[in-house]
């Protein structure tokens, strides 16, 4: 990410910006392209600072929607069919009105770094973000040797493991993925692979995921909840295993591999330091029981813009999705004490609801008597043994 050429003298003094985004992944670019198409920023200076420069095809990002988002001309592939697979039930799932959409990480960083380069007073510097602050006094950042000060920061790095407490679990989503071309035409483009937990299971909660570009081009994903990741040759041997147990697949290449952890807690990130904002998983924006983020980040982003645009400032009011968060908890009680194992957990789920009712609740918009409905299709003692350890503190 190449500081802007509009804003060469952009360290000289004095150093003051509007909004300061510190960390320009997922979560910090998505805030401010919430921010340019809002078209609030007219007479707004902002800083983004990041380490990398967001050159990349890094990662990718997953996620159901009704209709078409913000990000809607980058999506790189989407599909209207799923697959859930365990050794007791297998199903393919409705998800009518959804789609399931894959956004990969270099198209999202050319399409937000395009659209900021439109905006002379938007500043890009790449340098790493040594510390932030915020006091009555002075809010800023020290990047790069230098300090910078600013009214916000809009921050989305996660500088330190939390210090847990009593109750607080920390567990690992951690997964590698391979990008595969096939000799042969063995995809079917149009369905992709939700969940397959059709394999072992003993370091924790284990599946796979395939999601197909083309009949000859995939992403097939080994994907694991535990408290550590494993050494690479395992990731490796699990996805050379896998590939080779696939219907119809005779030869391929792998053409590029992914990898990446997101943190699985119940952990109460601070949303809010003084005037630091905190955005994606800094901010609370990942789905503790599941790791999904894109679209939390999109509706927190689309809320800070909104209160900017009202009442002058981006604190929100205390979230609404307190009881979501208590069953996160008990879900990570459940995983990390083994009352019940993962691929259990979701063939319970899976088999008992609607796949758009799961949709609706994973997001944090379903009503009181919908988490009822579908917490009742899951067994009654693991779960009840989990709240009780989780509200005892342990």
């Amino acid at each position: 990410m190449p500081e802007n050429e509009n804003h060469s003298s952009a360290l000289s003094t004095p150093l003051v910006y509007d909004y300061i985004v510190t960390g320009a992944g997922c979560a910090g670019l998505s805030f401010v392209i919430h921010l340019i198409k809002s078209g609030q920023l007219a007479d707004k200076k902002v800083l983004i600072v990041d380490k990398d420069a967001k050159q990349k095809n890094d990662r990718t990002w997953c996620f159901w929607e009704k209709e078409e988002g913000l990000f809607q001309s980058i999506v790189f592939k989407e599909w209207k069919q799923l697959f859930f697979h365990s050794p007791s039930f297998s199903q393919q799932l409705n998800i009518e009105p959804y789609t399931y959409k894959l956004i990969r990480g270099i198209d999202f960083y050319k399409y937000c770094l395009a659209q900021i380069a439109k905006h002379t007073n938007i500043t890009l510097l790449q340098a790493p973000v040594e510390n932030i602050f915020s006091t009555e006094k002075e809010t800023g950042i020290i990047a790069g040797g230098k300090k910078i000060v600013g009214h916000y920061i809009f921050n989305s790095i996660i500088f330190s493991k939390p210090s847990l407490q009593k109750g607080d679990i920390w567990m690992l989503q951690h997964f590698k993925g391979w990008f595969i071309h096939t000799n042969d035409p063995v995809f079917d483009a149009q369905s992709a692979t939700l969940m397959d937990f059709k394999t072992n299971q003993s370091s924790g909660t284990t599946f796979f995921y395939v999601l197909p570009f083309s009949p000859t081009n995939a992403l097939i994903e080994y994907t694991l909840f535990s408290d550590n990741v494993l050494g690479d040759d395992v990731y490796e041997q699990a996805l050379q295993d896998y590939v080779a147990a696939l219907p119809g697949i005779k030869s391929y290449q792998v053409e590029e591999k992914e990898f990446g952890v997101i943190p699985m807690t119940n952990f109460s990130f601070t949303p809010t330091q003084n005037n630091i904002i905190n955005l994606g998983t800094a901010g609370g924006q990942t789905k503790g029981s599941s790791g999904y983020t894109f679209q939390f980040i999109q509706k927190h982003s689309a809320a800070l813009v909104a209160n900017l645009e009202k009442l002058g400032h981006p604190f929100l009011q205390t979230s609404s999705s307190k009881r979501f968060h208590f069953y996160d908890s008990v879900l990570l009680n459940v995983l990390q004490k083994k009352y019940l194992s993962g691929s259990q957990i979701f063939t319970h789920l899976f088999k008992k609801n609607k796949a758009t009712a799961l949709f609706k609740f994973l997001d944090n918009e379903t009503t009181l008597a919908e988490d009822i409905s579908i917490l009742k299709s899951l067994p009654s003692l693991p779960f009840i043994k989990a709240a009780i350890r989780h509200l005892k503190g342990g």
